[in-house]
């Protein structure tokens, strides 16, 4: 079973740099995107030139705005919108679809902004969406993926130092937010199989960052701790154009 997250920064954009011809080349299973800029009639048009998958997507009540989409080969058990917080449900940031033996969550966390204005707004949204994933775990065990808007350790980022505590994506307050998740049983599966690799899924488009590798690694899938061993692989695909992310892939053990 292959799950890959990409972060496709508009998905009708991106169907226009090779999409198509990309998924077919990542074999996969379930595509889970965000950042799909649509409305969920849009994305519908937009993939409909994809065979073989169910689609299931979630947009944002602003137009052009966020937005999440699933692709499954194989058709889930259920499949849910949001987390059931009108504070938090406006921008089409989360679908949680259900198979046998988990729930798959694809998720695009608010980015606190350049100025760091939503970075209160962050704090909140982390802490509601780990209470989201731990009443889903009740359930059964949980995989999430997406762009989560955080890099975890110094080497999740090419230049630490002059960003810790100064930019979106690399505050203490947003790093907690991730330490949350993982100690509450949520497991970095790149980290678990690849400790030491350094290897990043975003790169500014300024000043030819991508091809300086002057990146950061803010895609994750992580894994109830409780299924890990079901992990047999996970990788970034950062040799994947068209977004200014690359997708990020986990493979797991049938």
């Amino acid at each position: 079973m292959r799950l890959v997250s990409w972060n496709v920064n508009g998905i009708r954009a991106a169907l226009k740099k090779d999409f198509a011809q990309s998924l077919a080349d990542m074999e996969t299973d379930v595509l889970c995107l965000q950042e799909t800029k649509a409305q969920d009639e849009q994305v519908i048009e937009a993939l409909s030139v994809i065979e073989g998958y169910h689609i299931y997507c979630n947009s944002a009540v602003k137009k052009g705005y966020s937005g999440t989409a699933i692709l499954s080969k194989q058709e889930p058990l259920s499949v849910t919108m949001d987390m059931g917080i009108e504070e938090h449900d406006q921008e089409g940031r989360v679908i949680a679809a259900e198979y046998k033996d988990y729930f798959l969550v694809t998720v695009y966390t608010p980015n606190s902004g350049s100025e760091l204005k939503r970075l209160p707004y962050r704090q909140t949204w982390d802490s509601a969406f780990l209470s989201y994933l731990k009443d889903l775990e009740k359930t059964k065990p949980v995989i999430v993926c997406g762009d989560l808007n955080v890099a975890h350790t110094e080497i999740d980022l090419a230049r630490p130092k002059p960003n810790y505590n100064k930019s979106a994506g690399y505050m203490q307050e947003e790093i907690d937010g991730l330490n949350n998740l993982v100690e509450k049983g949520f497991v970095d599966t790149f980290r678990h199989v690849k400790p030491d690799e350094v290897k990043y899924s975003w790169w500014s488009y300024r000043a030819g960052a991508r091809a300086k590798n002057v990146g950061w690694r803010i895609d994750y899938f992580l894994t109830s701790s409780s299924i890990i061993d079901k992990v047999k692989d996970a990788d970034i695909l950062n040799d994947v154009m068209g977004s200014d992310h690359c997708p990020v892939q986990l493979d797991l053990h049938s």
